[in-house]
């Protein structure tokens, strides 16, 4: 049981037996830095079950708890909050228990349990990842190891838009102007050659229409009737009857894409247990239909179109077939969940990570899976995240005006090496050494600077800014990471097999840091279930600004007194693990040297 646990246990029994009444709830709260203490109890929520006055009544339980509680050492009451002050030898227990637990707050998946599946990234295969695919996939990624250290089984997936009328379209540009030209003949990626046909394919259907626009016809019939379009709406009913040529050349430019996107994956640091695609999935969901028909979970309408009545929850119908008997995303949709339950048996809940213009299209399919009676559709959650812009403006990726993927993490590495140099942090280092750790200071500044903020908020992504060594930002922690690993090499003495002091006086900025470190297991099951990257990372900030604040106060390497520096070096070991282990949940690496 830990300390929080114990005070709430506690007062309970304090306020039973000093006034015979029963408390439901007991709230805590950190001790404000102008008083003396580590929890506070709050009073003024007991009057409604106390009644008297909250300075006698805060007393009465303080002088209780220290009586009680061999932990608290002495309270204060100040205005209604009693103030305890918990004893040296409670977080010095406590360290020693934790010290050589090097995966501290992390939980074992319990067996039997569940596991969630978590999809990202889920891409086109008509253009090259850009820095809205960034943030998803830093996200989907960081929620799923947050999940998996929670103590929850995880699948990592994605479902490939392989088909459609947008990949048609780089297919026939290609056909019409690429004069056979592959990723090897180029040297381009095979996701950016596609691309480049997918700009290609609008720049010349713009033109097109505008020619018929001169010619006198109406924008909307031009646009609808620009023989470029009709090309590419011809060459996707080819594929979807199997036509060989049509499938073969959509098998050679989506294998170059799949090789692209796997580079930049690797680059990103990014995975995934099973893919999904689109062209295995399209049909899916139309059984689910016909079932639900006979259910009398959906109905049909004149024109044989099938529907489902959502305005009694609020929302509004929704088609689930066309009258043609073809599917829509929501179909795909729904056969596409109930398959992967069928694919993964222990899978109890689903995460999507999609941006917010589909937040209405999650809670549609949801309520429809819950109306089709599956258990597990009470585990859906929608990840949804806002946009990323850029001080330029918006991105489009028909104009090809969309920030690249890998140019991206390439001006990161680059932007990395300015700044470092700016500040002369690198003397010493191989140019090899200092190229690696370019990139793992601007990965880490991008991932950082993504995934601290909440996954709901939109972002103004700043390079330049992303790199800062101070601040709440990735390349300060990761320094801090790194100064601590200097500490630990002029240790001269076994830290790590040596026992933590017991007869030990504790520094405030000591004990300060302990009562950060007691907080990190609460935080990963608090960003578990938020599915929020930004709890951890703003917690392994004000860890490292409470460890800079004791660096700053106290003597490591240079206490006089043999316990002290013992103590300090291990606490400082701690830190470094700890900050390893929450980056390592943002998919962030830690240099040992900066």
């Amino acid at each position: 049981m830990n300390i929080q646990d114990i005070i709430i246990t506690k007062v309970k029994e304090a306020v039973h037996s000093i006034f015979d009444k029963e408390l439901e709830t007991v709230e805590l709260q950190a001790t404000r830095k102008e008083f003396e203490g580590d929890t506070t109890v709050v009073i003024f929520p007991m009057l409604r079950t106390i009644k008297g006055n909250p300075q006698v009544i805060g007393e009465q339980i303080g002088a209780y708890l220290v009586a009680n509680v061999e932990e608290i050492e002495k309270f204060n009451v100040v205005k209604g909050f009693l103030n305890l002050v918990i004893s040296d030898a409670f977080y010095l227990n406590f360290f020693s228990e934790i010290k050589g637990d090097s995966k501290f707050g992390f939980v074992a998946p319990v067996e039997g349990e569940k596991a969630l599946m978590v999809e990202y990234s889920s891409p086109n295969t008509n253009k090259p990842l850009h820095l809205g695919h960034v943030r998803n996939n830093l996200l989907g990624y960081s929620v799923a190891e947050i999940i998996k250290a929670s103590g929850k089984k995880v699948y990592k997936t994605q479902i490939i838009n392989d088909r459609g009328i947008h990949i048609c379209k780089s297919m026939l540009a290609w056909r019409k102007f690429g004069e056979g030209e592959t990723p090897a003949s180029t040297g381009l990626k095979g996701d950016k050659l596609v691309g480049n046909y997918y700009v290609a394919f609008d720049k010349a259907y713009k033109a097109e229409v505008e020619e018929l626009v001169a010619k006198g016809v109406d924008k909307k019939t031009a646009e609808k009737e620009a023989p470029l379009l009709l090309e590419a709406q011809e060459m996707l009913r080819k594929w979807e009857a199997g036509d060989e040529e049509v499938v073969s050349l959509w098998q050679t430019m989506n294998g170059w894409v799949y090789d692209g996107f796997e580079t930049t994956y690797h680059n990103l640091g990014v995975d995934f247990d099973q893919l999904y695609y689109e062209s295995n999935t399209y049909l899916l969901g139309k059984d689910v239909v016909a079932d639900g028909l006979e259910k009398g979970v959906f109905y049909k309408k004149e024109d044989g179109s099938v529907w489902i009545d959502l305005t009694d929850e609020g929302l509004d119908e929704k088609i689930v077939l066309r009258s043609d008997g073809t599917a829509v995303y929501m179909t795909q949709d729904i056969g596409t969940a109930i398959q992967r339950i069928k694919d993964y048996s222990d899978v109890g809940g689903l995460v999507y990570t999609v941006g917010n213009e589909q937040d209405y299209h999650f809670q549609v399919l949801f309520l429809i899976l819950k109306k089709l009676g599956y258990d597990w559709a009470q585990h859906l959650h929608h990840l949804s995240y806002g946009m990323v812009d850029l001080p330029s403006g918006k991105m489009k990726s028909r104009e090809g005006t969309v920030v690249d993927a890998d140019d991206l993490i390439t001006e990161m590495s680059t932007t990395a090496e300015e700044i470092s140099s700016e500040l002369g942090k690198l003397d010493g280092f191989s140019e090899e050494e200092k190229e690696e750790l370019y990139k793992t200071i601007g990965l880490g500044a991008l991932k950082y600077y993504i995934l601290k903020v909440d996954p709901k908020k939109r972002i103004l992504f700043d390079p330049k800014e992303s790199i800062d060594f101070q601040g709440n930002t990735g390349p300060f922690i990761q320094y801090t990471y790194a100064r601590i690993q200097s500490i630990l090499r002029k240790a001269d003495f076994d830290y790590e097999n040596t026992p933590v002091p017991t007869d030990y006086k504790l520094h405030e900025k000591e004990k300060s840091l302990i009562k950060q470190i007691e907080l990190f297991p609460e935080i990963i099951q608090n960003a578990s279930n938020n599915f929020s990257p930004a709890i951890i990372a703003n917690y392994t900030y004000d860890l490292v600004k409470e460890f800079n604040s004791f660096y700053q106060n106290v003597s490591i390497l240079g206490a006089e007194v043999a316990s002290e520096k013992i103590f300090r070096v291990q606490l400082s070991e701690k830190v470094a693990e700890i900050i390893a282990n929450a980056f390592s949940l943002l998919g962030i690496s830690v240099p040992g040297r900066m």
